[in-house]
């Protein structure tokens, strides 16, 4: 009999359709896997089965928390089954058995190559048996895709050094966060905050970015600018505005930002070009097209769905998982891609009638739907484990589905109908204009066709189309008067939901380091697709972050911690350079050994520094979350009820 583990149900059941079409035999579902005709069966995992064994697992000791214990560094590494997947094991344990051909059928990623490997290894299948164990790698559940997939299968042997790094990146997170957490805890309690201190590789950078975005905001002090605007008129009377654009020559009056900060400046250059002709010294148009938007991933689709409804990342997560398993409305919601394969391309009429089953109120916007129309987003080339989020073909009554799953799914369905529409297209005009020596410029914006735009009109309610008159090079205007227009500095603005998520997927903009960014540009910034909305909720849990209205601030615990913690803790720096070495493994230029030996050299390095950590800002506060099995008392310190007050008087 041949096995094919699967990563979960959804994949196995594409894969029991795909191999009962092909040999034209029925199949028989049972609990936890389906047998064909043939006497194959598959199965499949319910994502991971097993988890990481908690430090008492290796000795009972390390039940209580002393710094003497530390690092806790495992000689031998143990997976414990997951409760609330615990039956799912046991029918695959028995099916192993029975086996005599086995197909890894985990996603085809560093984590899905480990998921399925690790159910193996646990199961303790033979190394004959494992040396013959065939690879199965589908991105796309398409029936026609599936079906290809399964004629190429590969020995799984061969993605062994996949493994090796998801592993290496699972025992690395384990040991950096425990003993961290540990260490920091234990020096919190040495001042009296009685709750844990959670330090990790992404979930820590993510709280430093909020500190650090606080303590500037605090610490900003405001700075009036100075601009100047021509107010010009072309010869047949024709009136427009030009910004002026200092030169080198006013640098020294100038911010970082090119803002004029002398007043006296920006006022001379007012009175010098009043009443005063002008002259157009360029004059360029350049028509334009911006292409459709690409299908949600989910952090894309979290992002917008925090900016158009006020929903967290975890809201948004929990309510994808809610249209995917119980209305079957979506594809798999914890993607990373944006393409769609071109198999699905031939689908789309149906789709869309689907979509306008579903929401009647979107009948006109699938109405003006061109089938013909092929956007960017279907290319083989760029699709990963799993393809861009859509609807499916299912058809439900909109009247079962919550507020926020209707929502949902109409950004979705928005996003998809969108394909099928013709790019936005746009003329840029930019001229340059002289006044006594001085350089003005003047753009303006002409949409000449909305095309999928249409469908976002009522979103984009601040739109306002700029014109200029028709200007040439040469031509020579009039400028009636100059005026000044003071301004402010003003400080970055707090993270929301949606913002504080772009900062976890464009995290490469808040690093200085170009080695850094460039790594952090290649990977998927700080936390992938199915762990960004835990982390960010495991902080507000941990009382690390709050929310003021939209807004998303650091606690006086969370400023605490990350002044406690070394900068390098803090940073998003650690993980650009693990993923340089894990890519290394995957790629056989190095080796598990050679990563993970220099961790657990650092590791001691970091324990014993974190007691030199000053961990004072944390006296007298109190944690305000149920951390643990502890219950703590809520409590709010001073400085957050004020800046609670604070808000609420600007409201």
């Amino acid at each position: 009999m041949k096995l094919y583990i699967a990563e979960k149900p959804s994949l196995g059941r594409a894969i029991a359709s795909a191999l009962a079409a092909n040999t034209s035999t029925s199949e028989h579902r049972s609990d936890g896997f389906i047998k064909l005709s043939n006497g194959d069966c598959v199965s499949w995992c319910i994502g991971h089965l097993l988890e990481q064994a908690e430090p008492h697992v290796y000795n009972a000791e390390y039940k209580a928390w002393r710094m003497e214990h530390l690092p806790i560094v495992p000689d031998e590494w143990k997976l414990k089954p997951k409760k609330e997947t615990k039956h799912q094991l046991s029918v695959l344990k028995k099916l192993v058995k029975e086996a005599n051909e086995l197909v890894h059928a985990g996603d085809p990623d560093r984590e899905g190559q480990l998921l399925v490997d690790q159910v193996i290894h646990y199961l303790k299948v033979s190394a004959k048996k494992r040396a013959t164990t065939q690879r199965l790698l589908i991105s796309d559940l398409n029936p026609a895709a599936v079906q290809r997939a399964l004629k190429q299968l590969e020995l799984n042997k061969h993605f062994a050094p996949l493994s090796a790094s998801a592993l290496a990146r699972s025992r690395a997170d384990w040991l950096y966060g425990i003993n961290m957490t540990r260490a920091y805890t234990l020096q919190g309690r040495k001042v009296g905050y009685d709750g844990v201190l959670s330090v990790g590789r992404v979930q820590t950078p993510i709280l430093g970015l909020v500190v650090r975005r606080c303590a500037e905001i605090e610490a900003f002090i405001s700075k009036p600018f100075y601009e100047v605007i021509a107010h010009l008129t072309t010869e047949d009377g024709q009136q427009f505005t030009a910004n002026w654009q200092p030169s080198e020559a006013c640098e020294p009056y100038m911010d970082e930002m090119r803002r004029v900060l002398l007043k006296k400046l920006a006022e001379k250059v007012v009175s010098s070009i009043t009443a005063k002709p002008g002259t157009v010294t360029q004059c360029e148009r350049k028509n334009k097209k911006q292409a459709q938007p690409l299908p949600f991933s989910l952090s894309t689709l979290q992002i917008d769905a925090a900016r158009r409804f006020s929903m967290s990342a975890q809201n948004v997560l929990s309510t994808c998982q809610t249209l995917y398993e119980r209305h079957k409305l979506i594809t798999y919601p914890r993607s990373d891609c944006r393409h769609l394969p071109k198999e699905h391309f031939k689908e789309a009429r149906s789709i869309l009638a689907t979509i306008k089953q579903n929401k009647p109120d979107y009948s006109k916007m699938v109405d003006g739907a061109d089938i013909k129309i092929r956007s960017p987003a279907w290319d083989d080339g760029k699709i990963t484990a799993h393809h861009a989020i859509i609807p499916t073909h299912r058809s439900v009554n909109s009247s079962s589905l919550s507020q926020f799953e209707r929502q949902v799914y109409g950004l979705i369905a928005r996003q998809y109908v969108a394909q099928f529409y013709p790019t936005h297209e746009y003329a840029d005009t930019r001229a340059q204009i002289e006044i006594e020596g001085g350089v003005f410029v003047a753009t303006a914006k002409t949409i000449l066709n909305e095309g999928w735009k249409v469908l976002y009109q009522k979103d984009d309610t601040k739109k306002i189309e700029k014109t200029l008159p028709p200007l040439i090079k040469g031509q020579t205007l009039h400028c009636q008067r100059g005026e000044l227009v003071e301004k402010n500095t003003t400080p970055p603005p707090h993270f929301t939901d949606a913002t504080l998520l772009a900062a976890m997927t464009g995290i490469s903009r808040f690093v200085s380091s170009a080695t850094i960014r460039k790594i952090l540009k290649e990977t998927d910034g700080l936390g992938t697709e199915a762990t960004r909305a835990g982390i960010i909720e495991l902080l507000f849990r941990r009382g690390f972050l709050e929310r003021l209205g939209k807004q998303i601030h650091a606690t006086d615990v969370g400023r605490g911690l990350i002044k406690a913690l070394p900068e390098e803790a803090t940073l998003p720096d650690m993980t650009a350079q693990w993923e340089a070495l894990l890519n290394a493994i995957s790629q056989r230029e190095s080796s598990y050994a050679d990563f993970m030996m220099p961790l657990q050299s650092q590791l001691h390095k970091l324990i014993a520094n974190s007691s030199s950590g000053s961990v004072d800002s944390l006296r007298g506060v109190s944690a305000t979350k149920t951390v643990g099995r502890r219950r703590l008392k809520k409590q709010t310190s001073k400085k957050v009820s004020k800046r609670r007050s604070s808000l609420r008087k600007k409201k």
